[in-house]
């Protein structure tokens, strides 16, 4: 019997990425199927994913799958636990799907709270966030450090409202990883990013648990290769959004949570939210400028600084001043805020072309000085082109959509036997 398929009415299936565990995968998965035992009422699987071990990792999980009972061993010949998880994801009957790291870093407690708003269809996925107010984690300095200010730069660049991309404890539902899989093409570490990425681009509610989180002293992940792996990797999923080549609006016109529909944003709250990401935006194009300047010419330095702030500044105006919820037209506004953006450049580059006529020698901090006062002049132009152009549409708030089939009957279906046998 394939072992990736033994049970169609499983609930929960926990996958453990393994590469090279040997001396610690007995333990680990004693812990676990211990755990499950005792405390998860849910039917459960532990599913061992070794993605092509050569320490004996492979031999190890097939005794434990040989002698504990609800274990299961799947090989791969190819390293990753991206591609590990997408593998076992893709073929497993269980209707929530759950991942955690080998080193059991995260307390077990956390586990259940992760998967019962899954299991109940509340929500689509679940993250463990050590980031949290309420968690409580000890590692050191440096990779806390590098662990918030990547979620700093999602959350700036994206837009995201998810909290920790990283952690490895994650829960999805069957439904929503069988929609977003495909779509996911990283196969190392950057997969959990690029999931949650495209989930909340898709629509689909993501619910977060503070965790406890103890960090493996022997962890054997390169900082800096995986740091320059997921820098190549946000690029490449935001150009893959602003293209339109990644089908995010598929997913959330299938499975997507369609919002309600809102009231309409008084002027002066959207003048002084305007204001807030206009101030926020200023202070980054400054910054990414004098960064900028250093390796290109004055004039490629605010082109690409202005269009790096100004697609995070549309998409910030479209969620925030405007309440403009999920993706449906988010590709024309993105169309019109680049040509907002290409009036802007042109206010600021005919700026820092009269400063170099003024002086040839001005120096960053004066091109800075003259840029930055332009730029805000620009940023008044924007709020008025966005407001009647742009988001013209955002005060006609469209009726909520025709009620879409619950991503899952299992749960709805055990009520409705229940109530009747009841009566």
């Amino acid at each position: 019997m394939d072992p990736m398929n033994q049970d169609p009415a499983l609930d929960l299936d926990v996958v453990v990425p393994v590469h090279n565990e040997r001396d610690t995968l007995e333990q680990s998965i004693a812990l676990l199927h211990e755990h499950l035992s005792a405390e998860e009422p849910a039917s459960w699987r532990i599913t061992i994913a070794d993605n092509a071990s050569t320490d004996g990792t492979a031999e190890l999980a097939d005794a434990l799958a040989a002698r504990l009972s609800g274990v299961v061993a799947v090989h791969l010949t190819e390293k990753g636990r991206g591609r590990a998880l997408k593998a076992v994801w893709s073929e497993s009957p269980a209707a929530v799907l759950v991942y955690l790291d080998e080193d059991l870093s995260t307390d077990l407690r956390a586990l259940r709270p992760l998967v019962a708003p899954l299991l109940s269809g509340h929500s689509d996925l679940a993250i463990g966030s050590r980031l949290a107010s309420a968690s409580r984690i000890v590692r050191g300095g440096k990779r806390e450090f590098v662990s918030r200010s990547y979620n700093l730069l999602l959350r700036g660049a994206f837009g995201v409202r998810f909290s920790d991309a990283q952690c490895g404890f994650k829960a999805i539902r069957a439904e929503a990883a069988h929609r977003l899989l495909p779509l996911v093409e990283d196969t190392g570490w950057f997969f959990d990013t690029e999931l949650l990425i495209l989930a909340e681009r898709a629509g689909l509610r993501i619910h977060e648990v503070p965790v406890d989180w103890i960090d493996d002293p022997h962890s054997s992940v390169d900082i800096v290769s995986t740091a320059t792996a997921d820098l190549k990797g946000l690029v490449r999923i935001g150009r893959g959004l602003v293209a339109g080549r990644i089908p995010v609006d598929d997913v959330y016109r299938d499975i997507g949570r369609h919002p309600f529909a809102q009231p309409k944003t008084p002027l002066i709250t959207q003048l002084v939210r305007f204001g807030v990401i206009g101030a926020l935006s200023t202070v980054a194009y400054a910054l990414t400028y004098l960064v900028l300047q250093v390796p290109f010419p004055a004039q490629w330095a605010n082109f690409l600084a202005l269009l790096l702030t100004a697609i995070a500044n549309t998409a910030a105006n479209r969620r925030f001043t405007f309440g403009i919820r999920g993706r449906t037209g988010a590709t024309t506004h993105h169309l019109q805020g680049l040509i907002v953006f290409g009036i802007a450049w042109a206010l600021t580059g005919g700026s820092l072309l009269l400063l170099h006529a003024a002086d040839p020698h001005p120096g960053p901090f004066a091109e800075v000085g003259v840029l930055t006062l332009a730029n805000l002049v620009a940023t008044l132009l924007r709020f008025a082109l966005l407001r009647l152009w742009v988001f013209r549409d955002a005060a006609r708030r469209h009726d909520p959509p025709e009620p879409v089939e619950p991503l899952s009957t299992r749960h709805h279906l055990t009520v409705l036997t229940q109530e009747a046998n009841r009566s």
